[in-house]
């Protein structure tokens, strides 16, 4: 009921991604329904119906993998100060994010099977009730489990991974650290309290000293010893940046929950380290595809759309490709943000590398997986140039749904680290920097990983066509 509220109380920009996270559902579940009605059709062709089956999971990936973006960009299951008392801590957040995804999904499940029983003629009533009676095996009775396991597909998937992804990280160690971190001050709070109350070595206490020492603390030294130590002075037990109480250390999914203190920074987060991997991740699968193109005849997948049969080899270098991109997307977007502040930088360029290298793990990995789409799109094209095969229906949904679905994963993790440096861009605005400087930094940006991206997209996909145009 909670989740059925904040759905219906959201701004319209979050109800237009849940409508997008539905429709993208929806066209994932009629494709796995159409598998279906393919087998029912050809009950002889097993082999072929379950590479169908398969050629749906990058659809269903693409699909789930847009649910995510959507649920952790919600502002309406972020965490807040002073929900933990009216029942709603983390933990109760995470599960109505799960629950919110899983009706989003449904509700597109739901939309697939109706749409696939009126092509079927099941149903009646629309222009074009039967138009694929043939295709669907309408003389045959659906089988009715078998149809709700493929449709509760997307949605079990979307709802388990969006409860992965924000479940709550690091509660104990930041109880840990914020004990100690209070012990500590404690400590040295009495340190400095009975400093001044014993004489040194060899001396004798006078009456001035005694009554000094034997005098109660007034209300104002009370309250300064009981004031909490900033990080950074004297007499602190954790550094600068380091504290427990910075929102970076204690705020589930990235989201700063209180306006950030200046004199307690967050601590700077470090370049990601996936480049080596996404680099060797890369190689592999370049090597594995030259090494299928090159071995001989072997047995071949038929790709969607009647393309020419392949080996399979090509199809897991292709993979290994585009999982080398995705890893190594974020460290390629902070050295973006790197070689924007290089050689002496102004203002705006400092201000757009030290953003970039900010955003770098939000949009590093969205952006990885566009380049990876747009490389395996292009690679297939300059593969097929001479006699491009001809898409069917399905095959034509199939790719509108992953490139689609990678564009809006990609554009919702722009908007959620606009929205995470929200706070920033109103302090820079304060203290008098004019707008068309934020919009000068952000052009900056968006060209500066154009530049980077697009000319490494079209080099791997050259570089995964070639030993199959050689």
């Amino acid at each position: 009921m909670l989740a059925l509220r904040l759905a219906r109380g959201a701004h319209p920009l979050v109800q237009l991604r849940r409508l997008l996270v539905t429709a993208a559902a929806a066209g994932t579940g009629f494709l796995l329904l159409c598998t279906l009605g393919y087998a029912m059709a050809h009950p002889d062709a097993s082999a072929r119906s379950v590479l169908r089956l398969a050629w749906c999971v990058a659809p269903m990936a693409a699909t789930v993998y847009f649910a995510v973006a959507v649920a952790r960009s919600d502002p309406g299951t972020r965490p807040r100060p002073g929900l933990s008392a009216i029942g709603l801590g983390p933990v109760r957040l995470m599960a109505v994010s799960a629950v919110t995804t899983a009706l989003s999904t449904t509700l597109g499940s739901m939309l697939a099977l109706l749409f696939f029983l009126h092509l079927r003629g099941d149903l009646t009533g629309m222009p074009f009730d039967g138009a694929a009676a043939e295709f669907l095996a309408a003389d045959r009775p659906l089988p009715l489990p078998g149809a709700l396991t493929l449709l509760a597909l997307v949605p079990l998937a979307a709802s388990v991974t969006s409860a992965l992804v924000l479940r709550p990280r690091g509660e104990k160690q930041a109880r840990m650290s914020s004990t100690s971190t209070t012990a500590g001050a404690s400590t040295t709070a009495g340190r400095s309290a009975t400093a001044g109350t014993f004489p040194k070595a060899g001396t004798t206490p006078t009456a001035g000293a005694s009554a000094k020492a034997e005098t109660p603390p007034t209300a104002g030294t009370s309250a300064k010893a009981d004031t909490p130590l900033i990080p950074g002075t004297a007499g602190t037990s954790t550094p600068p940046g380091t504290s427990a109480d910075s929102p970076a250390s204690t705020t589930p999914h990235d989201f700063p929950a209180e306006p950030l203190d200046p004199q307690r920074p967050t601590v700077p987060q470090p370049a990601p380290g996936g480049l080596p991997w996404g680099v060797a991740v890369l190689a592999a699968g370049l090597a594995v595809e030259t090494y299928a193109s090159r071995s001989g005849p072997a047995h071949g997948l038929a790709l969607p759309g009647r393309f020419a049969d392949g080996p399979a080899g090509v199809l897991a270098g292709w993979t290994l490709t585009a999982m080398g991109l995705v890893l190594a997307g974020p460290a390629i977007t902070y050295l973006c943000g790197w070689l924007l502040q290089a050689v002496r930088p102004g203002a705006l360029r400092l201000l757009s590398g030290r953003v970039l290298q900010e955003e770098a793990r939000r949009i590093g990995q969205p952006l990885g997986v566009v380049c990876a789409v747009a490389s395996g799109a292009y690679a297939t094209a300059t593969l097929y140039a001479g006699a491009r095969p001809s898409f069917g229906p399905l095959s034509t949904l199939g790719a509108l749904l992953v490139t689609g679905c990678t564009v809006a994963t990609l554009v919702t993790a722009a908007v959620e680290a606009k929205h995470a440096r929200a706070e920033t861009t109103a302090a820079l605005l304060r203290l008098g920097a004019p707008a068309t400087m934020l919009r000068s930094a952000a052009l900056l940006r968006a060209g500066a990983l154009v530049a980077v991206f697009v000319p490494l997209t079209w080099a791997v996909a050259e570089l995964a066509a070639m030993p199959l145009t050689g």
